[in-house]
């Protein structure tokens, strides 16, 4: 497997998109019934095919990351050779996972207790592996506009 088999709650989520997957290998749902009962080993290389084709599509559509602590967040675009890296770090009493604490960087980016850091490099890996390990570290899929505000800030 490239990546990890899909959680049950997203094997439910894209439960269509599976059977049309099983389809598109002409099995019909008595036969994964059947395979499922019979074969459960066969049963689970197809969920982990699937979960790669699903993982792949998701990662290769992913262009922003994201990963915050209480006291520092890291915020990535993700480019098709290189990834570049927004690294901010506050040295101060604050949480950034709570409401507040968002609200106070976002509207004091320059304040003195306040480092930026900005790099970039290219993948040592291959692209989708390297952000799926990111996620899996516990960074999250953004639309990108924390970045680029940070981004105009430090360019």
């Amino acid at each position: 497997m490239k990546y990890r088999q899909l959680t049950k709650e997203q094997f439910e989520s894209l439960h269509e998109d599976f059977a049309r997957f099983l389809a598109s290998q002409s099995i019909d749902v008595k036969e994964w019934n059947q395979i499922k009962a019979e074969k459960p080993e066969v049963a689970e290389e197809e969920m982990n095919v699937f979960s790669d084709v699903v993982w792949d599509d998701v990662l290769t559509k992913t262009k922003y990351i994201e990963h915050f602590s209480e006291t520092s967040a890291n915020l990535f675009k993700c480019e098709d050779e290189e990834i570049h890296r927004i690294a901010i770090k506050i040295n101060w009493d604050i949480n950034l996972l709570e409401q507040k604490g968002f609200e106070w960087l976002m509207q004091n980016p320059m304040d003195n207790s306040v480092e930026i850091f900005k790099g970039s490099k290219p993948y040592n890996n291959e692209r989708n592996s390297e952000i799926f390990d990111l996620i899996e570290k516990g960074s999250s899929i953004s639309k990108g506009e924390i970045f680029e505000y940070f981004s105009q800030l430090v360019s």
